[in-house]
């Protein structure tokens, strides 16, 4: 089973150990106090209350290419020297008030660009030795996430009419990350339940079908760069959407009754199906995706990332997820986010507000219980410290 904590690329030994933190530890609480703050701030912006975020575009780049990549360096660094991880996140902090600035900051551009280079650098080559073609996958993925990051930047800054199309890639190129990364933390968690409670194991990862949503969704995401080729891009990413349900319904959910933080990943995973969908309604008939993305940016990684990141919170503050009564309650927020968002523009402006109110919430709600988790933990480990026969 592949593990998703990135060796860390600074100096190893017992002589640096003390100085490392996790990156999930700052980079987790720091992408949900954005993602709590961005959305409304974009709504008051494209309202014309404030000069930050003030165009979809914009507002699509800081989700994806701000709140996304510090999850996604968060879970995939693993422990890093003290100054290192200081680097980074304070590149990516830049980054954010080049954004908040209404584009073009160049130093905070730079810094941005700084920002994605570096997580690349630092995580892509983690998975090149992977020994599974499934694995080794994610070197080329990861990668091409954080290019987009910089490419976008340069739209943003020099051609805004080229920012939509890439933001469009950069969310079809998440899903497939989504969907293998996801099923990489369900399939375990899912089958470690089973097994502990029935003595059974589940469906697992589900090899064939992974490689299967790997071919359809990497094909789609290639056949959608021309608008051409739409037609047939939207049929891959309609089975993609269908083999992403099947997987689901093979984890048998209706055994899950008991555990509902893991019915609220399940119905994360539920919703890059539904979105691939929605999606691929759009391409097929030549329309813009840009609001029914929304099922799989909102739905899918909102619902997923909060339960990945606060599950391995719990886990490293020695807890147990299933005893967290707020993840469940956190999915249903973001579903609902989700459905408000997707019923625009017939529901009118009450219904944008409404979702961007319960995607602020359910991620205020993140950030309390991850620093609460976290500061468990500490506390745990310095009782074990204090408790040692070996401590001084």
């Amino acid at each position: 089973m592949l593990r998703f904590v990135a060796s860390d690329p600074g100096q190893a030994g017992g002589a640096r150990r003390a100085e490392r933190r996790p990156a999930w530890s700052l980079f987790f609480p720091l992408a949900a106090l954005h993602a709590a703050l961005a959305v409304p701030l974009s709504l008051v912006a494209m309202r014309g209350g404030l000069p930050l975020l003030a165009t979809p575009a914009a507002h699509g780049r800081e989700l994806l290419f701000g709140f996304a990549l510090a999850v996604i360096a968060g879970y995939l660094l693993g422990p890093l020297p003290s100054l290192r991880l200081s680097l980074l996140a304070g590149l990516w902090l830049v980054g954010r008030l080049a954004g908040l600035a209404g584009y073009p900051a160049w130093p905070a551009l730079l810094a941005d660009a700084a920002f994605a280079l570096l997580l690349a650098a630092w995580v892509v080559p983690r998975f090149l030795a992977a020994k599974k073609w499934r694995n080794r996958l994610l070197s080329p993925l990861l990668g091409l996430l954080c290019l987009l990051a910089v490419a976008s930047l340069a739209a943003h800054a020099a051609f805004p009419g080229l920012l939509a199309p890439l933001l469009h890639q950069g969310v079809l190129w998440l899903l497939l990350l989504m969907a293998f990364m996801g099923g990489r933390v369900i399939a375990p968690a899912v089958n470690g339940h089973l097994m502990a409670r029935d003595r059974v194991a589940g469906a697992g990862v589900q090899p064939r079908i992974e490689a299967a949503l790997i071919g359809l969704l990497g094909a789609a995401g290639l056949l959608a760069i021309w608008p051409r080729l739409w037609p047939a891009a939207a049929g891959l990413l309609a089975l993609a959407g269908v083999v992403v349900l099947v997987r689901l319904w093979r984890w048998s959910p209706w055994r899950l009754r008991d555990r509902p933080d893991l019915l609220g990943l399940l119905l994360g995973y539920a919703w890059l199906g539904v979105g691939a969908l929605l999606v691929a309604g759009d391409l097929l008939t030549g329309h813009s995706p840009a609001g029914r993305l929304h099922a799989i940016t909102v739905g899918g990684l909102g619902t997923l990332a909060s339960g990945i990141m606060l599950r391995q919170a719990i886990l490293r503050a020695k807890g147990r997820p299933g005893e967290e009564a707020w993840l469940p309650r956190l999915a249903l927020l973001f579903t609902l986010a989700a459905g408000l968002r997707l019923a625009l523009p017939s529901a009118g402006i009450p219904a944008l507000w409404g979702a961007a109110g319960a995607w602020s919430l359910a991620w205020l709600l993140v950030a309390w219980r991850l620093v609460h988790w976290r500061r468990r933990g500490a506390a745990t480990a310095a009782a074990r410290a204090a408790g040692s026969p070996t401590s001084s």
